[in-house]
């Protein structure tokens, strides 16, 4: 066989591929031809932005499994996979149409799923497409939409892991879990993002969750960590009694997988990258986000060795986390300079707060309350800084009454857990180790426990 042979082959197919395409591409009535690209990059983005949040669950559970106690990592990666599941379950079955409560997905209702959630049917109205069509031609595919949000509700839940651990019981914990997913996150979520009184009254600006996600998760952490109490030992004859983690390599690599996939987190909540200026402000919002986390890291690194005299290296961990979060509230508008201080003082934030928290007796094992609720109070001020349309007033009311909700309701949550089946191991089991007497195998069986 040669070449030539093949040659009319080659040539008929070139011809016949326009003519697939055409084919493919047949227009659809009030669409404009350009939406079909629309709709195709702006799905991309939640789906990519989607699943670089979903690896941020592996960053927590490496975070936490290096910083806990060497007989207690088993529970914390049995935690975070379970409480991811259960998230992706009850998000679907009750959350996502309580966060959107005016033209949401109804999943499962009929074959295109509805409206898109974040954009009701005025989007597809303003386009001329029909409810039938939706979900081939709209803002973006419902099924993007429903997993991107689904992300940011269990990073919520992520959040509540690290700080509880070593001495929570599994299934107390689990149903927190269910409860934080299915009803807390959606409900105060919706007063932003689903269009509610936050939003329209007061003006409030998010744009990716400083408050809405991880204050969040840092007030239910709070909640829990003031009822739970903190581990044996740690507070003893009015000392603060450091229980290092078991691996600082784990640690660090969780850390930088949730820097990873944090630009997921802020970049895919432009929500839009069909046109030249998404497309800027996405890249804008990426190259904050990384100077951010920048800024918050080396903000710690010098912060510890002025004030200990050493750097540590747990600190610079939690700064690099703090700046993520500090800019998570507005990521576009700040310039490049701006973003790295506001992650800096995100950095010097946590470094102040961990030994605060320590003061009053709060058992915070990962430093997640310094870094996603101090800090994402913070990076909630600091939009007023750089967004003209943000108002300080919006921004801290909104605060408070988010913060006192979740609070609250997190609160009577564990209360009634406490009451009725109990939150904490037995003393006996907290000192053998979660991972045996709670699970029955350990993280590193080849090793004494530590």
């Amino acid at each position: 066989m040669t070449l030539k042979k093949f040659i009319p082959a080659i040539a008929a197919a070139a011809v016949a591929l326009p003519t697939v395409a055409l084919a493919q591409d047949a227009p659809v009535p009030g669409v404009d031809a350009s939406t079909d690209s629309i709709f195709i990059f702006n799905t991309l983005l939640f789906l990519i932005g989607g699943f670089l949040v979903m690896w941020m669950a592996a960053g927590f559970s490496m975070l936490e499994a290096g910083l806990v106690r060497q007989k207690n990592v088993t529970m914390q990666l049995t935690k975070n996979v379970a409480l991811f599941s259960l998230a992706a379950i009850f998000y679907y079955l009750v959350g996502y149409n309580l966060m959107y409560p005016l033209g949401s997905w109804s999943i499962g209702s009929d074959e295109t799923g509805g409206y898109l959630g974040a954009f009701g049917p005025a989007v597809l109205e303003a386009v001329g497409i029909t409810r039938d069509a939706a979900d081939d031609y709209g803002y973006a595919s419902t099924g993007s939409d429903f997993f991107f949000q689904l992300m940011f509700c269990a990073t919520t839940a992520s959040i509540v892991s690290g700080t509880l651990a070593e001495r929570i019981k599994l299934w107390p914990f689990l149903i927190f879990t269910i409860v934080l997913t299915a009803f807390i996150y959606p409900i105060q979520a919706s007063w932003k993002w689903g269009g509610g009184f936050l939003d329209s009254q007061y003006g409030f600006l998010d744009f990716a969750g400083s408050t809405v996600v991880h204050s969040v998760g840092g007030w239910a952490a709070l909640a829990g960590a003031l009822i739970l109490g903190p581990r044996i030992g740690k507070y003893k004859d009015g000392r603060v009694h450091p229980y290092p983690g078991s691996n600082l390599a784990l640690a660090t690599l969780g850390t930088f997988i949730l820097w990873l996939g944090w630009f997921g987190f802020n970049g895919a909540s432009q929500l839009a990258i069909g046109t030249v200026g998404d497309a800027a402000d996405v890249s804008r919002i990426f190259a904050n986000t990384n100077t951010a986390a920048a800024g918050g890291a080396i903000a710690a690194l010098i912060m510890t060795q002025v004030m200990y005299g050493k750097v540590d290296l747990t600190m610079v961990l939690n700064g690099a986390l703090a700046g993520l979060v500090s800019i998570t509230a507005e990521p576009l508008t700040p310039s490049l300079g701006a973003a790295t201080l506001i992650g800096a003082v995100g950095g010097v934030l946590i470094v102040f707060a961990v030994p605060m928290l320590d003061k009053f007796k709060i058992d915070d094992v990962v430093g997640a309350i310094p870094v996603h609720l101090v800090c994402g109070i913070w990076g909630t001020i600091a939009v007023v800084l750089t967004n003209p349309d943000a108002t300080l007033f919006g921004q801290l009311i909104s605060i408070v009454i988010v913060g006192v909700f979740v609070f609250v309701v997190s609160a009577i949550v564990w209360f009634i857990l406490k009451m009725t089946m109990g939150i904490r191991v037995p003393a006996e089991d907290e000192i053998t180790g979660l991972d045996t007497a709670e699970l029955g195998m350990e993280a590193y069986p080849e090793f004494a426990k530590g």
